[in-house]
């Protein structure tokens, strides 16, 4: 769902109302389920439509961010069968569950290493470069891409040209060195 703006205001309200529903509809099974039953049907039917196209997202507003987070943390509420007052972090964390923003961060990164290592699809890897300094820098051995420098409005922070870089760049040396995905990961 996109709007004029490219705002994304619209595909976030139409995700957290599918969330919300199916948040609500786990709620009323859950005491008929077992944990990891719970966690795998919260995740399998709610999480995967945070996830969908969640990469997006990122450089979207603060607003979009914290309500897709409020839609996670119901989940994990419901998965949990935890109260309204219980730490939703906490719950996340007994799960083993990325935070929406970091979620959205830890997909970009995917892709991105990805796109480095195959240098496919091609259309992604023509739009990231590796930094390679005019002179001999320290960072010149730092497996760094290039950030573009445009006027970075709130919808050119979601270009993939711009956030891919961001992202791999502020991951540490180890991280971005990884031989192997599963590494990566």
């Amino acid at each position: 769902m996109l709007d004029s703006a490219l705002s994304m205001d619209r595909h976030v309200t139409e995700v957290i109302r599918s969330c919300s529903y199916h948040t609500r509809a786990l709620r009323h099974i859950r005491p008929l389920l077992t944990l990891d039953v719970a966690k795998s049907v919260g995740h399998s039917i709610v999480a995967s439509r945070l996830d969908y196209a969640n990469t997006l997202l990122h450089g979207t507003s603060t607003s979009n961010l914290h309500r897709l987070q409020v839609a996670q943390n119901s989940l994990a509420r419901a998965v949990c069968q935890a109260p309204r007052s219980a730490s939703a972090t906490e719950l996340r964390r007994q799960l083993h569950w990325l935070s929406v923003r970091q979620r959205i961060s830890y997909k970009l990164a995917v892709i991105t290493y990805k796109t480095n290592l195959t240098k496919t699809p091609a259309y992604l890897s023509d739009i990231i470069h590796e930094y390679h300094p005019t002179r001999t820098l320290r960072s010149a051995d730092k497996l760094l891409l290039v950030v573009p420098r445009m006027s970075l409005t709130l919808s050119a922070k979601a270009f993939f040209c711009v956030s891919a870089p961001s992202v791999w760049n502020s991951l540490s040396y180890d991280c971005r060195s990884a031989e192997l995905l599963n590494t990566f990961k």
